[in-house]
């Protein structure tokens, strides 16, 4: 997984602990908690689609090297 996917993901557990301590405490902050989540989630996985696809084209190119 490349590294900035990982730190989206950092960034997506801690998002959500927050919005649980938020809506836990009656506030509804947590909602922007959501939110923030919801955005390091999508680079999540774009992040890592962009390095499967990256490592297969260079699989490929390789072979069709050879």
């Amino acid at each position: 997984m490349p590294r900035l996917a990982l730190y989206a993901l950092i960034v997506c557990v801690l998002a959500v602990a927050a919005a649980v301590v938020s809506f836990a405490q009656g506030s509804f902050l947590g909602v922007i908690w959501v939110l923030l989540a919801g955005i390091a989630f999508n680079m999540i996985w774009f992040y890592a689609r962009k390095a499967k696809l990256d490592k297969a084209a260079r699989a490929e190119s390789a072979q069709a090297a050879s």
